[in-house]
């Protein structure tokens, strides 16, 4: 009763080793709550003469992570490297002959979830994913599991650490875009390819994600409307501190009576709300269901320790159903498979939002009442406005927030505005976000 549950790990980067020493450092505690002992008996590494932060006694080690998938004698297999293939293949192997798979790979169970969970229903496996979403915090689990009883009107998280690192650089010292993301890269937070991260791809899968568990809805990345920090200067940082906002990255997902929204961009966000004092690489997700009102979730949304701990604490779940068929399990998208329904997603110009405008005009009399006449003429009102000095001889910004309104209503007003003689360079524009 007491043998150890044997775990293959596919991939030894930076979370793969993690998980190694987490299950080692904390190997009495792990057994406490499991019954067994987990010990890693099989993993695989590209490079075995590589050094590695890790204890690899006992452990066999392979070069084909196929061996693995396919034919180790293990209990439970991590896939710890990423992408969409072979990653794909090998966690369809693995739960082809009924062996459950943690994995913190977002893009693949965003891009690919639905085909995945249907293999390993097949066979009764579980595909069990905390890690890739938010690193350590144990958001999947809570609006899966801890929010069952309610039902899920909206949420939204950052759920970035890059972008809300480089976000944070050029509120508090000032830096521009291009700055904050050089110190970002030279502290290892970005990429030396950031694109995934900065033109918001990597939120939009973990979006897609919650927004499934969150709505019982099928896994839809093709739908999320997705927007990147890079247009964001920090001029516009500083007139949202004038207004009492903070500029953050958001995933946001919402239920509509015509469909749901599913978008991530650049938002600014009430200095009063909790999610706008996320700093630095933190995540935050902020939840509402109609019975337990808003619910915050907060910490550490990367790196190998905090990925490790959401990776264990699913091999833990499956570790104490070892041999029971998932199907009578939790699952993987908390309704039942057959109730996991699509619902329309609403077309971006659709969506409701108070908006940010910032414009280049120029210094004369009368700019502030035609821009006001031509909101007003959409039945747009205007919640806040600023003129700033000029930034010439003859130039001066000017910036508003206005009411929450359709997209498409604001961008008529917009395309007359930008029309306007006195208006010297195209629109800043950014949405604007109410919380409790």
């Amino acid at each position: 009763m007491n043998e150890a549950i044997k775990v293959g790990v596919i991939g030894l980067g930076t979370v793969g080793q993690g998980v190694l020493r987490l299950l080692k450092d904390n190997a009495d505690e792990i057994t406490r709550r499991v019954g067994r002992p987990l010990r890693v008996t099989y993993a695989s590494v590209r490079d075995p003469n590589k050094p590695r932060d890790c204890d690899l006694s006992g452990v066999t080690t392979v070069a084909d992570p196929m061996q693995i998938a396919r034919d180790a004698d293990v209990d439970l297999i991590v896939e710890a490297i990423g992408g969409i293939s072979p990653a794909r293949e090998l966690i369809e192997t693995a739960v082809g002959r009924g062996i459950s798979v943690v994995t913190a790979n977002k893009a693949l169970i965003a891009e690919d979830g639905n085909r995945i969970f249907d293999a390993a229903r097949q066979t009764g496996a579980s595909v069990a994913f905390e890690a890739a979403v938010a690193g350590g915090i144990p958001v999947i689990k809570a609006v899966r599991e801890g929010l069952a009883g309610n039902r899920v009107e909206r949420l939204a998280g950052i759920i970035n650490g890059t972008c809300n690192y480089i976000l944070t650089q050029m509120q508090e010292k000032g830096t521009s875009f291009d700055e904050a993301l050089r110190d970002a890269q030279r502290l290892g937070y970005a990429e030396a390819d950031p694109t995934f991260d900065i033109e918001g791809m990597d939120s939009a899968h973990k979006l897609t994600i919650l927004a499934s568990i969150a709505f019982g809805v099928p896994l839809d990345y093709a739908s999320v409307s997705v927007e990147g920090i890079t247009k964001v200067t920090p001029q516009d940082i500083q007139i949202a501190q004038v207004f009492g906002y903070r500029i953050k990255l958001l995933g946001i997902a919402k239920r509509h009576a015509t469909g749901v929204e599913l978008c991530v961009h650049p938002t600014l966000v009430s200095e009063k709300a909790m999610i706008a004092k996320v700093d630095g690489v933190l995540n935050s997700v902020v939840v509402h269901g109609n019975a337990v009102g808003e619910v915050g979730f907060y910490g550490r949304g990367a790196g190998g320790d905090a990925t490790a701990s959401a990776v264990v604490a699913d091999l833990c779940d499956l570790a104490r159903t070892l041999g029971v068929d998932a199907r009578h399990a939790v699952p993987p998208l908390a309704f039942q498979p057959e109730a996991v329904q699509p619902l329309p997603v609403m077309a971006m110009a659709d969506v409701p939002s108070a908006f940010y405008l910032r414009l280049l005009v120029a210094d004369e009399p009368g700019v502030l009442s035609k821009l006001t006449t031509i909101l007003a003429a959409h039945d747009i009102s205007v919640e806040a406005i600023l003129q700033r000095e000029p930034h010439g001889e003859d130039d001066a910004t000017v910036a508003l927030i206005t009411s929450v309104i359709p997209q498409h209503r604001f961008d008529h007003a917009l395309t007359e505005m930008r029309a306007l003689p006195f208006v010297r360079e195209d629109a800043a524009r950014l949405r604007v976000e109410k919380f409790e």
